[in-house]
């Protein structure tokens, strides 16, 4: 590899880091704000921080934001709701956190530590890594 295309790939690859860490939070908070949804019949803003041990004034920032996202959407000491697009996150969510879940399930690892290590790496996970993950754990499953 020469010297200059080594940095280059590097740079792509933190770059491509910065991206994920960014788009985490929106996508632990409309994961959440839908299961609380499913839960509870509602979403509310003390529920969102409780559960992501945050402050409700960091709770109210990150919401805010997603709402001027498109992804949220709700009124003043209201319950917060997902638009279709928070829904489509959410769900895109849930299954990259599925697919990275059965993998480490797949290869031993146990069901807590699995699910615990499944929440952090479904975002950093490529698209191309993601289906080769999906694709090793159908082989790995017994038939």
């Amino acid at each position: 590899m020469s010297g200059v295309t080594e940095p280059k790939r590097r740079a792509a690859a933190f770059l491509r880091m910065r991206e994920a860490h960014r788009n985490e939070a929106a996508e632990d908070y409309v994961e959440l704000v839908g299961d609380l949804i499913a839960a509870t019949g509602e979403a509310r803003l003390t529920d969102l921080a409780a559960h992501l041990g945050v402050s409700a004034a960091t709770a109210s920032k990150v919401v805010h934001r997603l709402q001027l996202a498109g992804l949220l959407e709700s009124l003043p000491y209201r319950s917060i709701f997902l638009t279709q697009r928070g829904e489509a996150v959410a769900a895109a969510s849930r299954h990259r956190h599925a697919i990275v879940r059965e993998f480490l399930r797949a290869i031993g690892v146990s069901d807590s530590t699995s699910e615990a290590d499944a929440e952090g790496m479904e975002h950093h996970v490529s698209d191309e890594t993601l289906a080769a993950l999906a694709r090793t754990t159908r082989m790995l499953k017994p038939k």
